[in-house]
């Protein structure tokens, strides 16, 4: 009877240190390796320092149309207006200059916030309600040099800075905004 008690027990017992050993391994890939497969990293086809613009607004380059629709990412007539020459002996802005501007060519800028197809997206509303960048998006005060690693969901194409909704439905219910499907989505 004891022999079989212990036979029970050790059985148990190693039961259990199985679960343990199967639980880590499905936190670790869960945690670790799951993200680094669901996401690619992509770099900007050119780095952009925030740091170097310090003496410009915010809205020399990021600005509303009279319609008061966003303009979204700067365009290289944005970027020609300054760097119709280099002003620097900076690699990028050779870069910018060269292979941009004296060829006339769009920088094909990889965007971090692109919100999917049936979210409905208007700055001006949120201008109007006086709320300042930040609360969106990532903080891009002087001391930024280097642009971040856009982190690309390999199923979705969207970025993993991509605002979620809880975040939006969080901040409409917090200032009094309507949380109804329609107010966001097509």
């Amino acid at each position: 009877m004891k022999e079989e008690k212990r036979s029970t027990s050790g059985r148990t017992m190693l039961g259990g240190l199985f679960f343990i050993a199967g639980l880590i391994v499905a936190l670790i890939v869960g945690w670790v390796v799951f993200p680094k497969v669901l996401y690619s990293q992509k770099t900007q086809p050119m780095n952009f320092s925030h740091a170097a613009h310090e003496d410009s607004a915010c809205e020399d380059c990021h600005y509303f149309l009279p319609d008061g629709s966003y303009s979204g990412t700067p365009g290289i007539e944005n970027c020609r207006q300054c760097h119709e020459e280099p002003m620097t002996d900076s690699e990028q802005e050779r870069i910018l200059v060269e292979e941009y501007i004296q060829k006339d060519r769009e920088i094909p800028w990889l965007v971090y916030g692109w919100q999917p197809d049936n979210v409905y997206f208007s700055h001006a509303p949120h201008q109007a309600a006086e709320l300042e960048c930040v609360q969106c998006h990532r903080d891009v005060t002087a001391d930024e040099e280097k642009l971040p690693i856009l982190y690309e969901n390999r199923w979705t194409g969207y970025s993993k800075s991509t605002m979620k909704m809880v975040e939006c439905e969080k901040c409409h219910a917090e200032r009094g905004a309507s949380n109804a499907c329609q107010t966001c989505h097509k």
